[in-house]
């Protein structure tokens, strides 16, 4: 494993590893699906009951904040984890492993809540409280249908205001050791498509006689594949793909109807809107050049993240503290999507990922895989990396920031 840093992490954060390891397994072995992560957000009240603060519950159902005062009681910052799992049953044979049929957390949400409760607790005893007030923020459903909009809908961003957001993911395909902090777009655009075919079913000796809703699905999932390669320019980013494809359960029937499931990953909004015509062009053209009806339905879903330059700047010069320089990726984008982008569309932020692969340990399987896990010794580096922020904020922004343009 790449050396992770731990020099530079304070003494109280490491005396604290114990706790984020018990804290970590026991919300593993309890995986909780967005919006039903009850005993998740007790768990953090729980571990937060013995101080001063005061918690604000049921926020989009299961959502919770509470606020660190700063010695400027004027200005905000946000820190946010999300808690939710996913609908994976795992494979894994830890002792830790979910004790939940069909339920696993598959994607680091459980050391995300982890890293910021323990850095809630840090921040409380510090010797010279940060300049800022913070606002600790525990979200839903990132993995679907999605909490951080519903939360935002319920105020977090105000009350006091929030000026700035940040937050992290651990991330299985970056080594240990290494943090990865992206100017300007980081994350892109995750859209949903659905597509309802209607042919003339039939017996499947007497294919003359029908229209084949299998087929007409076929052609247009291949005909989908010329959106990226024949309409987006080269030097652009998007993704194209069907996900679902169902048709028919009898050998000898040909199906009436088909239904397919999409999603479309894109950065740039105008790209977006374009790709979106030419996908219901492409669907509806190609059902009817086979004789068969259809219906296209497209759902947004979360905007491209979106991570502020000089903010990103500031988060990389505090990542190169605490990893060293050449440990700091300057250039990791990913097509997968993350609502933290509702945030950083209403205040300037960022959004980094920690290193949480070693492959010595095993420990290097994708996301969303059901023997998904991660090198647990990176956490108190998150910890790290909540504190500094706090701490540098102020000086680094003594004015509001604006936002920039995109």
């Amino acid at each position: 494993m790449a050396d992770s840093g731990t020099s530079t992490i304070r003494p109280s954060i490491q005396s604290r590893y114990a706790s984020m390891v018990e804290m970590r397994r026991d919300l593993h072995q309890h995986p909780e699906l967005g919006f039903e992560e009850i005993r998740t957000s007790g768990q953090v009240v729980e571990r937060l009951s013995s101080t001063p603060l005061s918690i604000r519950t049921g926020i989009a159902k299961t959502g919770l904040t509470t606020v660190v005062d700063g010695q400027d009681s004027a200005r905000t910052i946000l820190l946010r984890a999300d808690m939710d799992a996913l609908p994976i049953h795992e494979e894994n044979e830890k002792d830790y492993r979910s004790t939940v049929d069909n339920k696993m957390h598959a994607c680091g949400h459980d050391g995300h809540t982890t890293i910021l409760t323990h850095a809630v607790l840090e921040t409380l005893d510090l010797t010279a409280p940060p300049t800022v007030n913070t606002k600790f923020l525990f979200q839903p459903a990132e993995e679907g249908p999605g909490g951080a909009l519903p939360m935002i809908e319920e105020g977090v961003l105000s009350d006091p205001d929030v000026e700035a957001a940040f937050g992290l993911h651990l991330w299985n395909t970056l080594p240990a050791g290494k943090i990865a902090v992206t100017s300007g777009f980081t994350m892109a655009a995750a859209d949903e498509f659905e597509i309802i075919i209607t042919g003339k079913g039939g017996h499947a000796a007497y294919p003359h006689e029908c229209i084949d809703s299998v087929v007409v699905g076929s052609y247009i999932v291949t005909a989908l594949q010329t959106l990226v390669s024949r309409n987006v320019d080269p030097i652009q980013t998007a993704v194209v793909s069907v996900g679902a494809f169902h048709a028919g359960d009898a050998f000898n029937v040909l199906a009436h109807t088909a239904k397919l499931k999409g999603t479309l990953r894109t950065f740039d909004t105008e790209l977006r809107k374009v790709l979106i015509e030419r996908l219901r062009e492409v669907v509806t053209q190609t059902a009817a050049s086979l004789g068969a009806e259809v219906e296209f339905r497209f759902a947004d879903g979360y905007p491209a993240l979106y991570n502020d330059p000089e903010m990103a700047e500031f988060v990389a010069e505090i990542a190169a503290e605490v990893v060293g320089p050449e440990n700091v990726v300057r250039d990791m984008v990913s097509m997968g999507g993350e609502d933290m982008a509702f945030f950083l569309d209403r205040v300037p932020g960022c959004y980094f990922f920690v290193g949480s692969m070693d492959a010595s340990a095993g420990l290097d399987f994708a996301h969303h895989h059901p023997r998904f896990d991660f090198a647990e010794p990176v956490m108190p580096t998150g910890v790290e990396m909540f504190l500094r922020i706090q701490e540098r904020y102020a000086t680094s922004f003594p004015e509001r920031p604006v936002s920039k343009p995109r």
